[in-house]
Order: structure tokens, then sequence, then C-alpha cells
């Protein structure tokens, strides 16, 4: 599955930003998704995963009750909407599919989209 990623930008302490996350080729339905992030120096941090239906989530204590991951099935979309940023969010965000395995785990993601960037300014 190929994936590109949109949504990156400014946006002040506090403000909010959606990420989406387009995907092409093999069944979407058929994979799990999850946003990743890296900023300078760091290494790739995991902000959300959801399972293939949509059902069950997961989130970092980082980023847990400030960051809401949803898929559309119908869209082939994958989306983050990502409210009451930091600073420290600062990152660029890569969406990612895994066909198996522990989403948890950025090792069973076979696919990755280009990534985009997201400044949050203090």
């Amino acid at each position: 599955v190929q994936l590109q990623a949109c949504g990156g930008g400014l946006v002040q302490a506090g403000g909010s930003l959606g990420l989406s996350c387009a995907a092409s080729g093999r069944t979407f339905s058929g994979y799990a998704m999850g946003w990743f992030r890296q900023a300078p120096g760091k290494e790739r941090e995991l902000v959300a995963t959801i399972s293939r239906s949509g059902i069950s989530t997961y989130y970092p204590d980082s980023v847990k009750g400030r960051f809401t991951i949803s898929r559309d099935n119908a869209k082939n979309t994958v989306y983050l909407q990502m409210n009451s940023l930091k600073p420290e969010d600062t990152a660029v965000y890569y969406c990612a599919a895994t066909p198996g395995g522990s989403p948890l785990s950025s090792y069973n993601y076979n696919s990755w989209g280009q990534g985009t960037q997201v400044t949050v300014s203090s």
C-alpha cells in the first residue's frame, strides 16, 4: 500500500492541527495503521495506532487525551487530530501501515508515508 500524508504546518502552543494519510494500492482495511513522529536528534516515536476495523486504538502517555486517531476505510484514509499542542510535539509525522504483528513495534510496518512537518511555537 502506498501512503501520502498531508496536513502539517505551523501552529501556536495550545492550538490544534489535523493530519490525514491517504492510502492507495492494496486493500486498506487489511492494514492496521500507525502515526509516528521524529524530532531532530531523537528516535522515532509511536504516537497512535488504530486497528483494521477502527475499533481499537492506542496512545502513549505523551499524547493520550490530546491526540485522536481515526480511519475511514471507505475513503482509504487515516487521520490524526492533535489538540492542545505543545512545543515538544514538534516533529516530522509519518503514517505507516502494518499487515500484521504488534502495531506497537515499528518493525512490523512495511509501508510508510513521506512525512509531514508539524511545528509548534511557544
